[in-house]
């Protein structure tokens, strides 16, 4: 496995093409100066010794020994010792709404947001287990599979929106299903379901659902996002902001539904919380699943690194030395010439 332990450095190159543009400029400039002079041919025979080309061969010999150093201070690595470790978890996947409900302003900045901001802490707070991320609207998708890789977890709930699911609606019963399906077969007690969402169910069969597979070993909570009073749904019409409506014009409000989300969770063993209780959440849903049987897995990893920076610092270094030591005059002496053919 290749890294730059220090991948921050790396953006030291952007400055390569800033130093050819300098570089092609003082070029024009140098080239008009001598202009001025007089006849190109004129001004060869009386510097016979002047390089073309030294100055140029100067300039991307420090540009390479740069880009050398700027690779050198990254730090490149490989892995040199890859072995097999044996671990034991629970499996878990968090199902998140991005249905257009969820983009309510009933809670601040909105409960889309408000969800995404949870959500990177509730993996925070569970690192240890294998995660999975469910998106859920009109019908659900699975986002990620079951992994320990919690920092692509981050970056896919960070890209989550209602742009990414073609149908709205609230489908948590095909958020439930697809959880189910996506566990290990043989998993039965060491698995469960946290489903974000403001509880606008679309899906009457989602609690005999979540009794079904409660059944099976699955724990589902619920964590509530929104308010009972609700708030008006934005939309975009015409690149104005403007509030969701019914067919005879009434704003729609959407309210969280509390009493649906606790039969959801009652029905498969778990629990509801609504987002606003905060990092107690996280401290009661980590004591819930610290109780379940973990599942040992194999688990492939990197245990040592080795660094080459050197190789590229030494190289570097080298370069330096040696347009140090390039002249810029011609080896061969024409001193001897005679200047005018005479």
């Amino acid at each position: 496995m290749f890294r730059f332990e220090h991948p921050e450095y790396l953006y030291l190159l952007l400055g390569i093409p800033v130093l050819l543009i300098f570089f092609a400029i003082t070029r024009a400039l140098k080239r008009k100066a001598m202009e001025k002079l007089g006849d190109q041919y004129i001004i060869d025979q009386l510097m016979p010794s002047k390089s073309k080309y030294r100055d140029t061969i100067k300039f991307f010999i420090i540009t390479l020994a740069f880009a050398l150093l700027c690779i050198a201070f990254a730090n490149p690595q490989m892995g040199a010792k890859r072995e097999k470790v044996k671990r034991k978890s629970a499996d878990i996947f968090i199902a998140l709404d991005v249905s257009h409900s969820m983009m309510a302003q009933d809670i601040r900045p909105n409960r889309m947001e408000r969800a995404k901001q949870f959500m990177h802490k509730l993996i925070d707070g569970l690192k240890g287990e294998r995660i999975g991320t469910i998106i859920f609207a009109g019908n659900a998708y699975l986002q990620m599979p079951l992994t320990t890789d919690y920092s692509a977890a981050q970056l896919f709930i960070k890209s989550a929106s209602p742009k990414m699911v073609p149908s709205q609606g609230t489908a948590i019963g095909e958020a439930i299903d697809m959880a189910s399906d996506a566990f290990e077969q043989d998993n039965k007690y060491h698995k469960a379901l946290i489903i974000i969402t403001d509880g606008e169910n679309h899906d009457e069969a989602a609690v005999a659902l979540a009794k079904e597979v409660g059944k099976e070993g699955m724990l589902v909570f619920t964590v509530g996002v929104g308010t009972p009073s609700g708030g008006p749904i934005p939309t975009s019409s015409f690149g104005r902001n403007e509030y969701k409506k019914d067919k005879q014009g009434n704003l729609v409000i959407s309210k969280l539904n509390e009493i649906m989300l606790t039969e959801l969770s009652s029905a498969a063993n778990g629990e509801y919380y609504n987002i606003a209780e905060g990092d107690e959440i996280i401290e009661s849903l980590r004591k819930r699943i610290e109780k379940l049987e973990k599942q040992e897995f194999e688990q492939r990893s990197f245990t040592e690194f080795e660094s080459y920076f050197q190789y590229f610092l030494a190289l570097a270094i080298l370069l330096l030395i040696f347009e140090f030591m390039m002249a810029y005059r011609r080896n061969e002496s024409r001193k001897k010439r005679d200047l005018f053919g005479i």
